[in-house]
């Protein structure tokens, strides 16, 4: 390979990186925190596979015909197949070709949670706690399983974090944003829990505005708390040098859960989150002490 080819292939390694780095840092998400406590390597392979759940998460919020949405999410899946067999085409996938050869990252996550993501864009609505369970398991245990790779942690007990932990942080989602998701017309609440609280109705603000909404949710958030004490004995048996990100994030997405129970369910206006300065001490005491 002559100079000039070398050089374009590191500006195009380069591009790919800054193009990552600046879905990671325009997206706000809490996951930076956890994110910034790895080495650099590892911290480039995490913001190569968070952009990725963004650009597909972005594709089944983004208001089109279900056609397109259902186009632009095959059209990553055939990215998928280009990046694995070592030729990637777009820049997330690019910058993901390194961190898949150098930590053994499955096709099938990526896959997963494309699938994932097709059920949002099919409006998913779940019928039982087993459904909204394999839903979860797509657009969230599947990214803890790519990440638990890049954090370096390999125990069999990894893929326990990432089940337990990515089911816990999904469920926190959906009662964190309850209301946001009625206003685009979404409903996660399975319809078995509905109909055991005596909530006839399907339409997402008729549901809201039920009183027995919190029959529902409490329910939600104690299956939440049974997932977060199971990833905490899963965490235990790993090694905890690499398990910090993922134990900063069971704090910060805990303490959004606590709020939320705090707050309650009639209130959905008053967003329940935690403070910068919370965020920074919990990144402090358990990612770097």
């Amino acid at each position: 390979m002559n100079s000039g080819a070398v050089g374009t292939a590191n500006s195009l390694d380069q591009a790919s990186r800054d193009h990552v780095q600046k879905v990671v840092t325009g997206s706000r998400t809490s996951f930076f925190w956890a994110m910034r406590l790895l080495p650099a390597t590892r911290r480039d392979a995490m913001f190569a596979i968070y952009a990725f759940c963004r650009e597909v998460d972005d594709i089944a919020d983004d208001p089109l015909p279900i056609e397109e949405k259902r186009r632009r999410l095959a059209s990553w899946r055939q990215e998928i197949d280009h990046l694995y067999a070592g030729k990637p085409e777009w820049p997330t996938s690019r910058a993901l070709l390194g961190p898949v050869r150098a930590y053994g990252l499955a096709r099938e996550d990526f896959i997963a949670l494309i699938d994932g993501m097709e059920m949002d864009a099919n409006d998913f609505s779940a019928q039982t706690m087993v459904e909204l369970e394999l839903y979860c398991d797509r657009v969230a245990s599947a990214v803890g399983r790519l990440s638990v790779r890049a954090f370096g942690a390999t125990e069999p007990d990894a893929r326990d974090v990432a089940l337990h932990l990515g089911q816990a942080l999904q469920l926190t989602n959906i009662l964190r944003d309850l209301k946001e998701d009625a206003e685009r017309g979404r409903l996660y609440l399975p319809a078995e829990l509905l109909d055991r609280a005596g909530i006839r109705e399907r339409d997402p603000a008729k549901v809201l505005a039920h009183p027995n909404l919190a029959v529902v949710c409490d329910t939600i958030a104690a299956k939440a708390e049974e997932r977060f004490a199971n990833a905490r004995r899963a965490i235990a048996r790993c090694a905890r040098g690499p398990m910090r990100p993922a134990v900063v994030m069971m704090h910060v997405y805990h303490g959004i859960l606590v709020a939320l129970r705090r707050r309650g369910w009639r209130a959905l206006d008053q967003r329940a989150s935690l403070s910068k300065p919370a965020k920074l001490w919990i990144a402090f005491r358990y990612g770097l002490l």
